[in-house]
């Protein structure tokens, strides 16, 4: 699987990076999510690379007829309608488990933001985990993970750092990326 899905990447002209990971657990920041097609190349990534990467996802994809496939996929249902605890049960599952690493876009959607919501963050501070920089960078054909952060905590410190890490990085619609700053 490993082979065919790298085969496959090359295929289109898809280069991966890896930087392996120093810890069993972190939060995989996503960015910039831009098209549908992050998606597809992104979980064909995920079997090239070969990391058991879970994802969050608005709960509405899990709805028949296709719930079950993204469920199998890694899936995590998402209600971005209203609050339901979810950061508190991601903080025990990273708590509960020796490996667990869960990807999440930062803006929450494929549209154009003002900014990024900030749960991601608050999540990767309070399981006490560090962020994991995966992109996706369509002029260049580039998809991977390529560093990881640990928080200071500091929002504009942290907020510095990621903007260096994604600088340059450009989604398949450049206009639908928002800016890296924390909307709330």
């Amino acid at each position: 699987m490993q082979t065919s899905a790298l085969w496959l990447l090359r295929l289109f002209g898809w280069s991966v990076e890896l930087v392996p990971p120093p810890v069993q657990k972190c939060v995989v920041i996503f960015y910039p999510h831009t098209s549908n097609w992050d998606f597809v190349i992104g979980m064909v990534t995920r079997a090239a690379i070969w990391l058991p990467v879970r994802f969050a996802a608005k709960d509405t994809l899990f709805r028949w007829p296709f719930g079950g496939i993204f469920r199998w996929l890694g899936g995590i249902p998402v209600n971005r309608r209203e609050r339901t605890g979810l950061t508190a049960r991601l903080v025990r599952e990273f708590a509960q488990r020796k490996r667990f690493y869960l990807a999440i876009t930062p803006e929450g959607t494929r549209s154009r933001t003002d900014g990024w919501k900030s749960g991601f963050y608050h999540l990767a501070l309070e399981a006490k985990v560090p962020l994991a920089l995966a992109y996706i960078d369509y002029p260049h054909r580039r998809i991977g993970i390529g560093g990881y952060l640990e928080l200071t905590g500091d929002e504009t410190v942290d907020l510095d750092a990621l903007r260096r890490f994604y600088a340059g990085k450009t989604g398949k619609r450049p206009e639908h990326q928002g800016e890296i700053r924390f909307v709330r």
